[in-house]
């Protein structure tokens, strides 16, 4: 877990206003490497830039991660693949987005008073760790700031950790596809097999292995 917060008045200065926690994630769907949750807070005012990181350039997507990083109070939770293989990517998903709002918490040193989560579920009795009230938006990264931060965050992060991992496995073009089943990929994890960063539960990894072991 990762967390951060501009100033130790942070909460102090967002008072008397609720604190609203922006949550989302990225990489559910990749071939390999893990799935990344963010929690954000938004400082007053908002940093510029924000908004759904599918849609933002990446030169947008850096700067705004850049504002976000500086001025406001976020988490970010890890689940690698090992976790997202006993779990399922869904139960991944939710334990990450867990990880983000504890990192969140710990980071202003109390907790927010509600989350809002991008899609239509939430870790809410799904995850044992989750105490926060929540509310789930479908296309909430494209309709609560928040949200749109945590998407960010979730993103150029996760990024991150794909081009560092194309390093140590460099024929799969992690740092161009970031782990997700491109041709590119594909035709390597025929040629090369599965690394220790591919997902087994997912289908194209798991009839690949049946195949090289029939």
């Amino acid at each position: 877990m990762l967390s951060g917060t501009p100033s130790t008045d942070f909460t102090a200065r967002l008072a008397p206003h609720p604190l609203v926690a922006g949550v989302d994630e990225a990489g559910r769907g990749p071939l390999a490497g893990p799935v990344v949750a963010a929690a954000v807070i938004l400082c007053k005012p908002g940093p510029k830039g924000l908004g759904d990181s599918k849609v933002l350039s990446p030169a947008a997507r850096a700067e705004a991660e850049a504002r976000i990083r500086r001025r406001c109070a976020f988490g970010i939770g890890v689940v690698h693949v090992e976790e997202i293989d006993r779990l399922n990517i869904f139960g991944a998903t939710m334990l990450a987005m867990t990880l983000a709002m504890e990192a969140l918490c710990e980071a202003i040193g109390g907790c927010p008073d509600e989350a809002l989560i991008d899609g239509n579920l939430t870790p809410h009795g799904r995850v044992p760790g989750w105490r926060w009230p929540a509310r789930a938006i479908v296309g909430g990264d494209g309709k609560e700031l928040a949200i749109g931060a945590a998407s960010i965050l979730a993103k150029e992060y996760r990024d991150r950790l794909m081009i560092e991992a194309a390093r140590q496995h460099p024929h799969y073009g992690w740092e161009r596809n970031k782990g997700y089943g491109s041709k590119e990929h594909l035709a390597a994890l025929r040629m090369h097999g599965p690394t220790p960063l591919h997902r087994r539960s997912f289908a194209p990894v798991a009839q690949l292995e049946m195949q090289l072991h029939a």
